[in-house]
């Protein structure tokens, strides 16, 4: 696994050991970020917040800041996923823009910063996107306009907690992205 473009291109990443862990495929990756920047999004990165949730390896994240984006908040709760993560950021030399919270995504609280974009890569079949959804409205955690984009497997469904639209739903191999934007209220 490595880092597919931007400033650190080609940097490789440390995943932990064994199943718990699923990091998103390098294609898989490129694909989605060519759609957030280039694509149907046009997502300007540079100087945005991230979020990073269920973050295990932190690729998604990392590959946001080498591509421009200005500070990654990167949420996880396994230990050794968090290990894992620190010595990625470490490698990229990254943590002066990152901030890692070692805490359950679904249970969020209160908001650090607002993200301009929120990446959700929940473990694949266990029913946490639509709890990680609720938690980031709670907590005051998306700035205005910010794109969501869950990963799940490509056969499994999502009911959609009040206050999403559902913008785009694709799918790269084994995954599917569905990209959101939180409802304006009439």
């Amino acid at each position: 696994m490595r880092i597919v473009a931007g400033r650190h291109r080609g940097a490789r990443l440390e995943a932990p050991p064994g199943e718990a862990t699923r990091p998103t495929s390098d294609r898989a990756r490129q694909a989605l970020f060519d759609t957030l920047t280039g694509g149907r999004f046009d997502i300007d990165l540079d100087d945005a917040i991230v979020l990073d949730l269920f973050a295990g390896t932190g690729a998604l994240g990392l590959e946001a800041l080498s591509r421009g984006a200005a500070r990654a908040i990167f949420v996880e709760k396994d230990r050794a996923a968090l290990a894992v993560l620190n010595r990625n950021i470490a490698h990229l030399k990254a943590g002066d823009r990152t901030l890692v919270l070692a805490q359950d995504a679904t249970r969020l609280g209160r908001a650090r910063e607002a993200a301009a974009l929120v990446l959700m890569d929940p473990p694949y079949r266990q029913g946490l996107a639509g709890p990680g959804l609720q938690a980031l409205l709670a907590g005051g955690w998306l700035a205005p306009g910010a794109l969501i984009v869950v990963e799940q497997a490509k056969d499994e469904a999502l009911e959609l907690p009040p206050g999403f639209d559902l913008l785009e739903d694709r799918r790269y191999g084994a995954a599917r992205f569905l990209f959101l934007r939180q409802a304006v209220p009439e």
